[in-house]
């Protein structure tokens, strides 16, 4: 699952500054991980602050705060 979420991490990262809107990251992995999964992962991310979502737009914040989990 960290391996999942670093995956998830390194792309909304690489989005740079525009963000990645969340429906369009899921249909890129769609195909490995179930809905459930995906919103899991965002979740960690944002609780610990790494990433933020507006109108699902994803954004990465550069905190990098490991959650417990």
């Amino acid at each position: 699952m960290l391996g999942l979420i670093q995956i998830i991490a390194d792309t909304i990262q690489e989005a740079g500054d525009r963000g990645i809107p969340s429906g369009h990251l899921y249909a890129m992995m769609m195909h490995k991980i179930s809905l459930e999964t995906y919103h899991y992962a965002i979740g960690i991310l944002k609780d610990s602050g790494a990433v933020s979502e507006a109108f699902d737009l994803l954004r990465w914040t550069g905190k990098r705060t490991i959650p417990a989990i």
